[in-house]
């Protein structure tokens, strides 16, 4: 097979956006001292820091159960950048940011409001405060009145991570309560997914690119898939697991949001009001889900994991096939694949580009067979590719075709430094109230609603092989076609 490399040329023009700076800022992190603030939310919190993207005055607060002085809580910030942060802790940016670190143990509120009042006298004015929920979802409600009942809603924002209600009636009922403390406007639903950087592109390929905005539907492009194995097992997380699943957990919260960039029509504008319009009108346009379009599944060994119910029904594994029912994608099949304990770890969505009308190439050894179809492959991983294949005429005497690839490369492209990571990224986008890539409640509610089918019945388990692809009744799901992953087939030649 043969590849290119895309890069760009040296003094390429790049177009850039003015970066907003937030108001001054209280941000108040529940949870934190749990495994998502260590590992992704306080090293974001400092490198956002280190790079001059928070506010010019601001303080975090931490709470969670337990007892640590702020000394402590500093102290185990600066352990979770050392050991999980992208730059590491250097002094000069470290001696900035530790002193706007406090901590107070989580209870009835009274000792937070006092510690939120007497930040806000330290900064002077009237700062913006900025709840982050990375508590389990079973808390968001209590914490959601208490910040009410205490008077910490005024001039504040909150974040709410996933999942946001379990199903329909759970998200209908969570939105209630949410709406009774805040406006929608003041709601940040997290998916840190759409705040990758190669996810983001997507946006930008189809819709700054006339070479692929004319071809981005029915008539030229025959299936999409959004294919995220992961190869970890579910760990310590079987109190989160056996309640959530494969499904509730990644489908739902990611996956469908994802679908929604590959989908979505042009917005009006780049302003958050007029693209979360475009998603919550793909997520309408989805047709209910059906029990013969998903396939759940289950590690082998999963039942044998701490804390997992010894007759599990809860799936680690599913693929699915729907389909958006509007104009542009009538009839395409949207193939949606993820599990634990698979054979590899990727994030990718492929699309499958409609073969030609009149195939003039044959394959001399076996004239019966076509070659496979043309594919665009965005690699969602940071940071990330875009690789389009096609076929090339084999350099010889002969009118032989090859497979060939051009690839496009994030860091050999651009300058890598200016990459924020995904909770970077939304941290700042919530402080400055940028919905862009956040889910809104009729969004979230709707997601449900189509999901509703396959939850309420849903299909029997399928066990699988640790290590392997998978229960093969996903494969029959996708035939006569393929997953685009584990990778291509046996590489193809014609001679005509």
């Amino acid at each position: 097979m043969t590849s290119a490399s895309a890069s760009m040329p040296a003094g390429g023009a790049v177009a850039r956006s003015p970066v907003a700076m937030p108001d001054d800022h209280v941000i108040v992190l529940f949870g934190a001292t749990g495994d998502l603030a260590k590992r992704k939310l306080l090293p974001g919190l400092y490198h956002l820091s280190a790079a001059g993207l928070l506010p010019t005055r601001y303080r975090i607060i931490g709470v969670s159960r337990g007892e640590l002085s702020d000394e402590q809580f500093r102290q185990l910030a600066k352990d979770a950048v050392d050991e999980f942060g992208r730059l590491g802790v250097h002094d000069g940016s470290w001696s900035a940011f530790a002193p706007t670190l406090s901590y107070v143990p989580a209870g009835e509120g009274g000792a937070l409001a006092a510690a939120v009042a007497r930040a806000e006298r330290e900064l002077g004015g009237k700062p913006r405060r900025l709840h982050y929920l990375s508590v389990p979802p079973t808390a968001f409600a209590g914490i959601i009145e208490m910040l009410g009942d205490r008077g910490l809603v005024e001039r504040a924002r909150v974040i709410m991570e996933k999942p946001f209600g379990y199903d329909l009636q759970s998200a209908r009922e969570l939105n209630a309560t949410v709406h009774a403390v805040f406006d929608e406007a003041e709601v940040f639903r997290i998916d840190h997914f759409l705040g990758k950087e190669p996810v983001q592109n997507l946006l930008a390929v189809r819709f700054a690119n006339g070479l692929f905005e004319p071809v981005w539907n029915r008539n030229h492009i025959e299936s999409v898939q959004i294919d995220v194995p992961e190869t970890l097992s579910i760990g310590t997380r079987a109190a989160f697991y056996e309640q959530t699943g494969a499904f509730r957990d990644m489908i739902v919260t990611h996956l469908f949001q994802v679908l929604s960039f590959v989908a979505m029509e042009p917005p009006t504008s780049l302003q958050p009001r007029a693209l979360v319009d475009e998603k919550v009108k793909v997520f309408d346009s989805i047709v209910p889900l059906r029990r013969q379009d998903v396939v759940r599944g289950q590690y082998e060994g999963y039942r044998s994991e701490p804390g997992v119910a010894r007759d599990s029904q809860t799936e680690t594994f599913v693929a699915l096939r729907c389909f958006v029912d509007n104009w542009r994608w009538a009839e395409v099949p949207f193939y949606l694949r993820t599990g634990q304990r698979l054979a590899e770890e990727r994030r990718l969505v492929a699309i499958t580009f409609r073969r030609p009308p009149r195939q003039m190439f044959v394959r001399s050894d076996c004239p019966d067979s076509k070659f496979d179809a043309n594919e665009l492959v965005f690699e969602l991983g940071e940071p990330g590719s875009i690789t389009a294949s096609f076929l090339a005429k084999v350099p010889g005497a002969t009118l032989e075709l090859g497979d060939a690839e051009m690839t496009f490369r994030y860091e050999s492209s651009f300058c890598a430094e200016n990459q924020l990571a995904a909770y970077e990224r939304l941290l700042h986008d919530a402080m400055i109230g940028d919905h862009t890539l956040f889910t809104r409640s009729d969004g979230i509610e709707r997601l449900w609603e189509i999901s509703a089918p396959v939850l309420e019945e849903p299909d029997p388990l399928h066990t699988y092989p640790q290590g392997s692809w998978g229960p093969d009744t996903s494969h029959q799901l996708i035939a006569p076609g393929r997953w685009h992953l584990p990778g291509p087939a046996t590489p193809r030649t014609s001679t005509a």
